[in-house]
């Protein structure tokens, strides 16, 4: 099991870098070979997940003002979800488990769902209020 887990997570880390390349070089507002969101094609509205390709687009250009104004949940969860990765994958949870437990348990994924659902109505009251 843990040599599978070693060869995935190898696997995954020039994929991972391919990635951040072609997010570093290209700008998804300007290239159509990057996935578009089914839910605002076929709503008109914003998913919370709208706006994060260009937000991680600024983020490895260092413009984070630029990235926030893209997607500003991505922004504040980075923190969140880099310490969801020590967790997992980087041993976190054997040194950690009560943190862990605390910051990634069911009272957590109840917050950060309600946060999400907030984020997703509030955007696009926002931006129907601005047209």
């Amino acid at each position: 099991m843990m040599a599978t887990k070693r060869w995935i997570t190898l696997l995954l880390i020039p994929v991972l870098a391919l990635f951040v390349i072609i997010y570093n070089m290209f700008d998804p507002e300007h290239y159509s070979f990057f996935p578009k969101c089914l839910f605002h094609l076929l709503t008109g509205y914003d998913c919370p997940g709208c706006g994060s390709q260009r937000a991680l687009h600024h983020l490895l250009n260092l413009r984070i003002g630029k990235a926030f104004r893209a997607n500003p949940l991505l922004i504040l969860a980075l923190p969140y979800i880099v310490i969801g990765i020590y967790f997992e994958y980087l041993g976190g949870k054997i040194r950690y488990p009560l943190i862990r437990k605390r910051l990634f348990g069911k009272e957590a994924i109840f917050i950060a769902a309600t946060v999400i659902v907030a984020f997703w109505v509030g955007r696009n009251i926002i931006s129907s209020n601005s047209i």
